[in-house]
């Protein structure tokens, strides 16, 4: 695991390096893109300014509630359908092409129904995170070793202690995984939203700084967002590695 590690950190420094020394020596040009140190020093320049606060919590709170109800849905939904099996085969023709459907084009539709505001963003993204949840909530019950459940049965647990002490470890790492991927997509969908019709926010700010050619202050954003979702997974990451070492011992 170390040397993966080590390939992973020297990937990621050569490739900052790569960008910076292109950006230096003019082989990309700095309205395309600019160098990775620009970035960093854009960064701390917009964190100081007055209205950085205000966007970041306006984003991070919608993504905040949208991630909690698509996890917390979608592992419902999820254990709910591997128990019905009738209910599943029902449902997964639409689980398997949901993400083929354009969720942002009902943007405007959420807008009418809701109103401006907070609301349709986290509509949006809860739609937009929660099937993935779901999928991998399934997939990790379906892996629970039979043995596990007979002995459950053997000993006279309860459906609660069934799920609490033998199904959830035992599909911890695929639920791991939809919770990554709830947090990605709870962040596209706001942050995209955000792009779409809203009047604030990080997404929103993005956009406006993309429209009037402001490079630094767009690519500061993005990094930021970048390092939000990074720390984030990378939390989940070794909170995994943790538990399949706990299993392994």
């Amino acid at each position: 695991m170390k040397k993966a590690t080590w390939i992973r950190t020297v990937i990621l420094v050569g490739a900052v390096g790569a960008l910076e020394l292109a950006c230096d020596t003019g082989a990309v040009p700095a309205a395309m893109v600019i160098a990775p140190s620009a970035m960093v020093l854009a960064l701390i320049k917009t964190v100081q300014s007055d209205d950085f606060g205000s966007n970041v919590e306006r984003t991070l709170s919608a993504v905040a509630v949208a991630m909690s109800l698509s996890i917390v849905g979608g592992f419902a939904a999820g254990f709910v359908l591997h128990a019905i099996p009738a209910l599943r085969r029902a449902f997964n023709p639409f689980l398997a092409a949901y993400y083929a459907i354009p969720h942002f084009a009902f943007y405007p539709l959420l807008i009418v129904i809701f109103g401006l505001g907070q609301l349709p963003l986290i509509v949006l993204a809860t739609l937009f995170a929660m099937v993935a949840m779901i999928v991998a909530t399934m997939s990790g019950l379906d892996r629970v070793p039979r043995v596990l459940l007979r002995t459950a049965r053997v000993h006279h647990l309860s459906l609660a202690d069934e799920i609490w002490h033998i199904r959830l470890p035992a599909a911890a790492p695929h639920l791991l995984s939809g919770l990554k991927l709830a947090v990605s997509y709870s962040f596209i969908g706001v942050i995209g939203g955000e792009f779409i019709m809203s009047t604030g926010g990080i997404g929103h700010e993005i956009a406006f700084a993309y429209d009037n050619f402001d490079n630094a202050r767009m690519y500061a954003l993005i990094l930021f967002v970048l390092l939000v979702v990074t720390s984030f997974n990378m939390a989940v990451y070794a909170w995994e590695r943790r538990l399949m070492r706990r299993r392994s011992a």
